[in-house]
């Protein structure tokens, strides 16, 4: 498997993620791709990235670190992201269910990060909370699928899905759909094609059931695979190879292997 949505530079794993990492095999994971949220957790996610073999880093300015982004930094991003194994620019969105930063600026820097992704060819991952119908207009307005992206924690409805899948996109499914009110990711879930899914932990945050509430990590993978071949009807096995294949489809700098 591949963990395509990972924060492993949180200071959550400060004691054991080098034995994580090490460990990641264990638990049936090939590859993770630490995702940035800020400045400073970007070069932390290419500092890990050039330390472990297995880890791949996305770089990027989460819509709520926004504020405080200066015009300066998106040379500093597209310096980052010519680094060899930076596969994607994200998080970026807009979040409103906080008042700041103010939405205005959210929008600024999202459209500036997805122009940075469009410049350079890269994938997006997209964080969208309670912005369902601005997020969506930007998207279609940018174009912004052309050279692929997740809708990382999918959480709007149907309707919207289709949109999204009609762009190219891929969406990122993680521990919320093993909740027990998750009604209307899951019927997404079974609606999508398989070949658009991807398995995402965002660790240390949202644990699966039966670990909801503790520390989230890769080794939850597979309570996600196993509730994604339940609704739609598969073996477990079958989630598992077409969400790895699916994730190398997306982050074409991905290697085959690493062995």
């Amino acid at each position: 498997m591949i963990d395509t949505h990972i924060h492993l530079d949180d200071e959550a794993f400060s004691e054991d993620r080098t034995a994580l990492i090490e460990g990641m095999a264990d638990h049936g994971v090939e590859l993770a791709v630490n995702i940035g949220a800020d400045m400073e957790s970007s070069l932390r996610s290419v500092r890990l990235a050039e330390e472990h073999a297995s880890i791949y880093a996305v770089v990027g300015v989460h819509p709520s670190s926004t504020g405080q982004m200066k015009d300066s930094e998106l040379e500093e991003l597209r310096r980052l992201a010519r680094h060899p194994k930076v596969l994607a620019i994200g998080e970026i969105g807009l979040d409103y269910y906080w008042k700041e930063p103010d939405r205005d600026i959210q929008i600024h820097r999202f459209r500036d990060q997805l122009a940075l992704a469009g410049a350079l060819g890269l994938p997006v991952v997209i964080h969208s909370r309670d912005a369902a119908e601005d997020t969506l207009r930007i998207i279609r307005e940018t174009q912004a699928g052309v050279f692929g992206g997740v809708m990382h924690c999918y959480a709007y409805s149907l309707e919207h899905a289709r949109e999204y899948l009609a762009m190219g996109f891929h969406f990122g499914i993680g521990g919320v759909v093993t909740f027990k009110n998750a009604r209307k990711l899951k019927e997404v879930v079974k609606y999508l094609p398989l070949s658009s899914l991807l398995l995402e932990t965002d660790a240390p945050y949202l644990a699966p059931v039966p670990c909801r509430g503790k520390r989230n990590s890769f080794c939850n993978l597979p309570y996600i695979a196993e509730a994604i071949a339940q609704i739609k009807g598969i073996t477990v096995e079958e989630v598992m190879e077409a969400t790895t294949e699916n994730a190398r489809a997306m982050y074409k700098k991905l290697p085959e292997s690493i062995v």
